[in-house]
Formats: C-alpha cells, sequence, structure tokens
C-alpha cells in the first residue's frame, strides 16, 4: 500500500509513466548511468549508441562516412534553435546523403538514422533524471525518450497534489526554461509533453501553454484496451509514443510553418492522426476501388487543411501506391488559394496550381508524382467535347475534395470522375451530413472519422460560439400602402400588379430597406464599441444582398469613426453605387490581409459581405458575425464559425442576429445529433432503374420530334394539361439524376436532361402569357418601402446562449403543445387567404398585408411558441378588422388614412359621421395648397400647415396634440397628394 509521503510527482506521475512504456517495449534507464556513454555533461547525444543504430541500419558505410554522419548530427550549424530544429528534423525524415564507393564508383548513398519503415529495428530508452550543464547551469528534465541515442522528446511531470490550474501551466513554463537554458538538446526534440497523469498535454518548441494540446485517442487502440480506467496521461502514451505511433508522428506529423515572420513547429492534434491513417487503412484494405473512399469530417477551424497536408505527406511515402498523384478540390477561388499556400509554406513538393480548364489536363495526364490543386470548375466540356475526356485511367490517384456536400452532385463533379474514373474520392467536410443528405456518403463512401463542435470547443481547438438575437421593431407608417400601390401601378391591369407584388414585395426588400439599416447600424456601433472594439477584435456583417452592403458601409461611414471595407462579387450590369466597391483580387487579399492584423495595428474593424468570405476564411482576430441574412443549414454552420477560430485572450465567437436564423439555427444543430448515415445509404445502382424509367416518361412527349425543331415541341406542349403532365415528369427525371451524378453512369442522360430542360424554360416563356413586362418594377416597389417603413429601437430578445448548451436545447424542447396550436392557426390564415384570393386576387392581398405578414415572419424567428400564438391571433383579428372597414363608404382611397389618423386622435367622438366630415375638410384643405412639385417648396408647405392647425383648432383638437396631429397630417399629404 502507497503511503502519503510518495503521493508525489516521482510516484505518481512519473514511475506510472515508465512502467507503461517497459510494457510497450522500451528499456528503462537510469541518468547517470550513461555518464560513461557520453563525452561531457554537456553532451545530450549518446554517442555509442548512435554509431551502433548507424551501422546497424546502414551496414555498408565506411568509418570515415560514418563519422561525418555522426558530426553532422551532433553539431548542426544554424542561426536559431527554431533553424537549428528544423534541419534536423529534415534529414531525420527524408534522410541524408552521403557519398561512397560501394564498388562502381562513388555514388550519393541515402543513410538512415531511424528506420521508419519497421519500428522494432530501431532503439527506444525512457530515461529518468538525466542532467545537462553548461556554462549557464545544469537541468535535469524529468523524462527523456531516446530513439537510436537522440533524444526526441522531452517530459516533464508535474504531482497532481498541485492546483488543478497549475499543473499542466507549471509543467510548461519548466520546458520553455529548458529552451532558454539548454538550446542544443531541443535541436533534437520533436515534441515535448506536460503530465500530472490526471492532465497531460503536448507541444512543440517554442509553443506557449495554450498551444499544447491533449491527446485523448489512443488509436488506434481504444481506450479500453489501455487499461480499465486509463488517466489522460495513459491515453496520450499510448496514442503518442507507441514505437510505431512516435516514428508515424515524426515522419508524417510535423511540419514548419511560416506565420506573421517567424517559423512555428506545428504538430498533428490527435483527431488529424486518427483522420488520415484511418483514410490511409480503408484506402489500402479496400476491397474494390470503388470502397477505398469516404467523408471526414472535421468541425471548422480545427485544422482541415493540415489534416489534407498530413494526408498527402504519408501518402507520398506509401511504397505500394507507387508515388501517387494528389489532386486538391475546392469549389471557391479563395478556398483554393488557401490550400495551395498551405502546401507550400509547409515545403510540400511542388504543389501545382491549375489556372485553367487547359492546363488542368495538362496536369491530370502528367503522370505520378503530381499534386495538382484546383477549382471543382475548371472540370468543364468545351464547346467542342460531348462529354469531358479521360486524363487518366491510373488508381494511384487520390482526389480529396473540400467541402464535399456542396458542390459534388453536379455535372461538374460527374465531369471529374469521368476524367479519372479509377481515382479513389475523399471528401472532407467541416459541416456534418444530415440524414436527408444521402448524396454525400454516397458519392464519397461511409465517414471515415468524425470529429464535432463540441469535440473541437472541448479540446480547446475553436472557441465556444455564442448566439444573441436582436429584433428590430419594424412598422408601417400609416394604413396607406395599399392605396399607393395601386397608384404607383395604376397603368398595370390587375393581374400584372399581383405578380409585382409577389416578385417584389419580398423580404429582402424590408431586410434592406433603409430606415431598418440604419437602426441596426446604430445598434451594431454601440454594440461593437462596448464589447468587441476594448479587447481588440474585429467584426464582419453580412448583409442580405450586395445593396444592403453597400448601405451598411454607407452608415457606417455615416455615424461612426469606424473603417469599414465591403468585399463582394462584381457583376457587369452592377450601378454606379456599386461598382464604387469593386476591387481587384489584389486589393481584396489586401484587405483581407489588414483584417488579420491587429486593431493596434490597423484600424480596419468591420468587413461587410453578403457572400463572399462566409466560408473557408480564417481571420482568428474576428470575435463577432452580425448576421442579417436568412442562411440555412450548412451555409449557416459554416458561416458562424468564422468566429470560433482561437486567438489570445479570445474566449468565446459571438453571432448577433438581426435576422432571426434561431429556428434555422435549431434545425442545423440537430443534424449533429444524427448517428452516421451508413445504414440508410442505398448504393447508386439500385436507381438506375428508376431513371431509365423516368426518362422514358418525360421524353415520349417527343417522339418523331427533331430535337431542334423548336416550334414543333412548342405545339406540343401547348395544350395547358399536357404542360402540366411534362412538368411533372421532368422533375422526377431531374430528380432521379440529381441523385445518382455525380456517377458518371448518369452520364448517358445529360444531354436529354438539357435538351428538356431547355424545351421547359422556352415553354414557360411561350405560355405565361404575361403580356407587360414587370422588369422596371422593383426599384418602385423598393422605393415604396423605403418610404413607409419605419424601424424603431433594436430589442435583445434574450442573453446571449451557447448554440451548443443545454439552455439552447431546454429552449427549443420548451415549445411543447401550443407548437399545435400555432400550427392549426397558421392554416386557417391561409385557407382564408386562398378562399379571398379566388373573389378578389389584388386587393385582398394588398402590399400592407403582405408586409405585415412578413414582418410578423420575422418575429416568429425570435420568440418562443405562446407569443407566436399571440401574434397568430392578432393576425386573425386583424383581416377581420380590415375587411370590416374596408366597407366604410364615402371616402376615397387617398382620404382613407387620413380617416384613420384623425380617429386615433378624436377617439371620444362617437358619431363617425363628424371623422368622416373633417376628413372630407382636411384633405381638401390640402388639394388647394397642392402644386406641381410641391413638396419640395418649403413656404407651400408652411401654408398647408397652417391652414390644417385652423381646421384642426375649430374642431376643438386637444392643444396638447394639435402640433404632432398638424406634422402627421401633412407629411400623409406629402405620400398622397405628390405632384
Amino acid at each position: 500500500m502507497t503511503s502519503t509521503s510518495e503521493w508525489n510527482e516521482k510516484h505518481l506521475v512519473e514511475n506510472r509513466l515508465i512502467e507503461q512504456l517497459k510494457e510497450m517495449g522500451y528499456e528503462h534507464i537510469h541518468g547517470p548511468s550513461l555518464d560513461t556513454e557520453r563525452e561531457s555533461t554537456r553532451a545530450v547525444i549518446l554517442h555509442d549508441r548512435l554509431t551502433r543504430a548507424l551501422k546497424r541500419l546502414n551496414p555498408w558505410i565506411n568509418d570515415t562516412n560514418l563519422n561525418k554522419i555522426v558530426r553532422g548530427i551532433t553539431y548542426i550549424e544554424a542561426t536559431s534553435l527554431m533553424e537549428a530544429n528544423e534541419a534536423f528534423h529534415n534529414i531525420l525524415v527524408n534522410y541524408t546523403s552521403i557519398q561512397q564507393d560501394m564498388g562502381k564508383g562513388k555514388k550519393n548513398q541515402t543513410v538512415k538514422i531511424i528506420d521508419f519503415d519497421y519500428p522494432p529495428s530501431n532503439e527506444f530508452l525512457i530515461v529518468d533524471q538525466f542532467s545537462i550543464s553548461d556554462a549557464s547551469g545544469t537541468i535535469r528534465p524529468d523524462l527523456l525518450i531516446y530513439v537510436n541515442g537522440i533524444p526526441l522528446v522531452v517530459i516533464e511531470c508535474k504531482s497532481p497534489m498541485v492546483a488543478v490550474d497549475e499543473q499542466i501551466g507549471k509543467a510548461v513554463k519548466q520546458l520553455r526554461r529548458y529552451q532558454n537554458q539548454c538550446e542544443h538538446l531541443y535541436h533534437y526534440n520533436q515534441f515535448m509533453i506536460a503530465t500530472s497523469n490526471d492532465r497531460a498535454k503536448a507541444g512543440t518548441i517554442g509553443a506557449q501553454l495554450k498551444h499544447f494540446g491533449e491527446w485523448k485517442d489512443p488509436y488506434p487502440l481504444t481506450s479500453p484496451e489501455v487499461g480499465d480506467h486509463p488517466t489522460p496521461q495513459d491515453i496520450l502514451v499510448a496514442g503518442m509514443l507507441s514505437k510505431a505511433n512516435l516514428l508515424d508522428l515524426i515522419q508524417n506529423f510535423i511540419v514548419f510553418e511560416p506565420e506573421n515572420g517567424r517559423m512555428i513547429k506545428k504538430l498533428s492534434r490527435y483527431q488529424q492522426f486518427r483522420a488520415v491513417n484511418k483514410a490511409i487503412n480503408r484506402l489500402m484494405t479496400a476491397k474494390s476501388p470503388r470502397e477505398r473512399g469516404g467523408v471526414v469530417w472535421h468541425t471548422q477551424g480545427s485544422g482541415k487543411s493540415l489534416t489534407m497536408l498530413y494526408l498527402a505527406v504519408k501518402l507520398r511515402r506509401i511504397e505500394a501506391l507507387k508515388n501517387p498523384s494528389i489532386v486538391i478540390v475546392t469549389d471557391r477561388s479563395d478556398l483554393d488559394d488557401q490550400i495551395t499556400k498551405t502546401f507550400r509554406r509547409c515545403g510540400f513538393a511542388n504543389p501545382q496550381q491549375a489556372s485553367s480548364v487547359a492546363q488542368l489536363k495538362e496536369l491530370l495526364r502528367q503522370g505520378p508524382g503530381s499534386t495538382v490543386m484546383t477549382l471543382v470548375q475548371k472540370f468543364q466540356t468545351s464547346s467542342e467535347e460531348d462529354k469531358f475526356p479521360e486524363l487518366s485511367d491510373a488508381e494511384n490517384i487520390i482526389v480529396m475534395v473540400d467541402e464535399s456536400h456542396r458542390s459534388q452532385y453536379k455535372g461538374l463533379a460527374m465531369n471529374m470522375r469521368t476524367g479519372l474514373p479509377n481515382a479513389c474520392y475523399l471528401g472532407f467536410t467541416g459541416t456534418p451530413i444530415d440524414k436527408e443528405d444521402k448524396s454525400t456518403t454516397r458519392t464519397f463512401g461511409p465517414y471515415i472519422d468524425k470529429y464535432t463542435i463540441e469535440q473541437a470547443v472541448d479540446d480547446g481547438a475553436t472557441v465556444p460560439i455564442f448566439y444573441e438575437a436582436r429584433l428590430t421593431q419594424l412598422h408601417v407608417e400609416g394604413e396607406t400602402l395599399d392605396q399607393l400601390f395601386d397608384r404607383k401601378f395604376r397603368e398595370y391591369d390587375a393581374e400584372t400588379r399581383e405578380r409585382i407584388m409577389k416578385k417584389y414585395a419580398t423580404e429582402e426588400a424590408i431586410i434592406a430597406s433603409p430606415k431598418r439599416i440604419e437602426q441596426i447600424v446604430l445598434d451594431i456601433i454601440k454594440h461593437y464599441e462596448t464589447h468587441i472594439m476594448p479587447n481588440g477584435f474585429k467584426a464582419q456583417i453580412v448583409a442580405v444582398t450586395r445593396e444592403a452592403a453597400v448601405m451598411y458601409k454607407s452608415k457606417l461611414d455615416e455615424l461612426s469613426d469606424l473603417e469599414s471595407a465591403v468585399v463582394f462579387s462584381s457583376g457587369t450590369d452592377d450601378k454606379e453605387h456599386l461598382k464604387k466597391h469593386h476591387i481587384s483580387k489584389e486589393d481584396e487579399k489586401a484587405l483581407i490581409a489588414r483584417f488579420k492584423k491587429p486593431l493596434s495595428e490597423d484600424k480596419l474593424a468591420f468587413i461587410i459581405v453578403c457572400d463572399k468570405l462566409l466560408t473557408g476564411f480564417d481571420a482568428p482576430i474576428e470575435q463577432v458575425m452580425y448576421l442579417d441574412k436568412p442562411l440555412k443549414e450548412h451555409n449557416l454552420l459554416q458561416a458562424i464559425a468564422r468566429t470560433n477560430r482561437t486567438y489570445d485572450k479570445k474566449d468565446y465567437g459571438l453571432i448577433v442576429d438581426y435576422f432571426g436564423v434561431s429556428r434555422f439555427l435549431e434545425k442545423a444543430l440537430a443534424i449533429f445529433s444524427k448517428q452516421d448515415i451508413q445504414g440508410a445509404l442505398m448504393p447508386v445502382d439500385s436507381e438506375i432503374p428508376r431513371l431509365q424509367t423516368r426518362h422514358r416518361a418525360a421524353m415520349k412527349f417527343f417522339d418523331y420530334i427533331r430535337k431542334d425543331d423548336v416550334e414543333s415541341c412548342m405545339q406540343v406542349l401547348e395544350p395547358e394539361d399536357v404542360r402540366q403532365q411534362f412538368e411533372l415528369a421532368f422533375k422526377r427525371f431531374a430528380s432521379s439524376m440529381d441523385m445518382i451524378m455525380p456517377d458518371p453512369k448518369a452520364q448517358p442522360y445529360v444531354n436529354d436532361l438539357q435538351f428538356l430542360g431547355k424545351v421547359r424554360q422556352l415553354a414557360k416563356s411561350r405560355f405565361r402569357d404575361e403580356s407587360m413586362d414587370i422588369s422596371d418594377c422593383g426599384e418602385k416597389v423598393k422605393q415604396l418601402i423605403a418610404e413607409h417603413m419605419r424601424a424603431s429601437s433594436v430589442e435583445i430578445l434574450h442573453d446571449p446562449i451557447d448554440i451548443l448548451s443545454s439552455k439552447f436545447e431546454q429552449k427549443v424542447n420548451e415549445l411543447g403543445s401550443p407548437e399545435a396550436k400555432a400550427s392549426e392557426m397558421e392554416h386557417a390564415i391561409r385557407h382564408e387567404i386562398r378562399v379571398k384570393i379566388q373573389e378578389n386576387p389584388v386587393y385582398y392581398t394588398s402590399l400592407k398585408e403582405k408586409l405585415e405578414k412578413l414582418i410578423e415572419a420575422r418575429k416568429q424567428h425570435q420568440m418562443d411558441i405562446v407569443e407566436l400564438v399571440e401574434q397568430l391571433s392578432g393576425m386573425l383579428d386583424n383581416i377581420r378588422d380590415t375587411a370590416n372597414k374596408s366597407q366604410i363608404q364615402g371616402l376615397t382611397r387617398e382620404q382613407y388614412p387620413f380617416y384613420q389618423m384623425l380617429e386615433q386622435y378624436f377617439a371620444t367622438e362617437d358619431d363617425q359621421e363628424v371623422i368622416r366630415d373633417l376628413t372630407l375638410i382636411v384633405t381638401e384643405r390640402i388639394m388647394e395648397q397642392t402644386v406641381v412639385e410641391w413638396i419640395y417648396k418649403d413656404d407651400v408647405k408652411r401654408e398647408m400647415r397652417k391652414k390644417i392647425k385652423q381646421q384642426l383648432r375649430v374642431t376643438k383638437c386637444p392643444k396638447d396634440q394639435l402640433e404632432e396631429l398638424t406634422i402627421k397630417l401633412a407629411a400623409l399629404a406629402e405620400v398622397h397628394y405628390k405632384k
């Protein structure tokens, strides 16, 4: 039984670790007993053991060359510790060479320092209490791991009796002190371990405490295989220090990458190591080429680009793959650039970025050993090609597709598989794939590895994301929009007016209304200056359209001194106010570089976007995203993850939601709780018979008709009932194609799908009988909304809630039975509209009602279900009231809003006739003053207000309301009696 005097780091931590390594095949040697094996107490290389290992691994080497190699390892010339460490790592893993005559003249011969292919041929030591002395003093690391006489790992142990939050911190501080005191020991160091048994983390030279990471998976072992109740130290030792894993980590999972002008040494995290080895295991053991692929889901911000790099490095070293070609495919140029830069910065040999379709084809025909980075868009056919050509039938082509769920089911991806039919396809994604989205796993194969948001936050690989909903209170000015709409578009017939409403009276139009954006910008400025700027972080604003993005920029400039920039894709038809914000690719890169700098160095605080920089954009300094756009599912998860990158003193990322994506967020997050969908998959071949049937059903409409005979095709579809049947057949055929693409088995049907799509579009154009073009109405509707929307203060609906916490789930679970009630009311309202639209399709669904419904829909996104029920009930009442009030006779459409305004101020009047008479008199006084462009003439407006006020005094308007009512009536006059 252990006495309490033995409750120290030696007994509880060091000895436990030594015993575990001995069981794993290491030899334990007490440090002082090695003093006879080194030249002095300063020496860190075990000279004799290194010499014996070199002879064993390179039996051909002569003594002269042996001494040269030993001397080159013992004395590394470099100007800094990092430079020396990188130089040694390079000769260790890539081997060094030396000239020697093996009987056919002097030739370069490869020298192995470690045999990475067969770990047991190397010598592994665990050494305790090894003293190293120099002019600055003596250090005595707790444990050192030697391989072939070279100290590759330093381990510092701390007692679990030390305060919990200091155990690893004190160990890391000690390791950093050793680096300063005994630099030459760290020339050879591959990584360091700080452990207290209950806690254990690993890091590289130069790393601060926050960069040390846990190793939570002992892959390929499982935790039960490590022991009955393994501690974090037990798991780390099993996962990182088994002979095979240690050499694998050193050879394939360490990179040196320049960042901000200095070199950083990066060591794989456990999920990256696991994913790479699982992928290679599947690739090498699959029974058929088709079973080699799969999906790696590693949440955004957890190092997906580096995972792809580690995989590429290791694939190149597998002899059986015969120097494979590696193809990295993305669907956006910024991602393509980012991954290419990562490969280049980390020293990966010659990654070639395809600049055109023609160059891509040339690169893919190069043969073994090439590394090609490309956009999926470059897999397009030329005008002379019926289908994409086969570029290589090699099986040792590995295609890694980033964000594989976004663009991989369409024609371009099918072309890629046609061009590289025998390649292995691996999909990488930062968001999970739900059960409804079976195409991704059908395309690539089942999951290879998963690393969720929860795991990343728990590991400190990312920071938690908090969510805060803020609602802009919107109001319609007056009860006037239906009349205004009828006046503004009176030259159009009733049916066309209805189409204008449907097309342009959209949610986007309300979101982009200037008064609403102004209120939000005021709120953003206050929030940013109070909560974000003091800590030196930056922000992203996501707008619904490019026009809205520019408006955000304009309002920010007008209302604050905070510097902002707009980044969006330019369009050839853009108007002047958008063209002002067109920038070149180089300027965009410069802006992003500025944004990533500390606020103290660069004052660019906001980047405003609508689509760009929502995915694949890593700016750790960004803490907050102000979201004003209806994002859903994967796009939403991708976007919010822009804030989850770790940064000094950054404890969390924040989403401030002005649109109301919470219900979308709930649905998106629900994906995370779903199990692996492998069991729900059906092979592609099972869909082929249905595709064939649906193809025939759609094509039979045009049997005996030449495909280039447009008029004959139109004659077939002229009867309305035939068009309806064709529409159904086309959609079914297109659905089957979508399920099978990008598999090349869909190729024979592609031309017919394109033909049918063109016929369908022509038929829609020909037979919709839309006699008037409404393309110029959008701006008019926008203006009408801008003039009549009023946005009051922004309301914070609840304190920030961690979107992964139990509180957020609880909020969702509390919906309960009132949901059914809300659903019933919603259907009742829909039914009422359907019935009344048949009686009067235009006037019943007035623009005013549409706007109110959209505003209510926005509120539904950001309120609990009880409030939703109340709002729906109020909407039903409002529909009834509106219908009754519209029966009032004796007033024109222009006069009715004045009646409603006066009714509010003369509520005590029992006689509606009095209010109606007053309405007639006031509007008459107004019309007397209306001359051409009177709204721009201040003297006319003053006279009008005077006349209105005189009339109100006669009718005994309360004195304290006289001025207010006069101004409101005059404002209504500017809307209704404009000339």
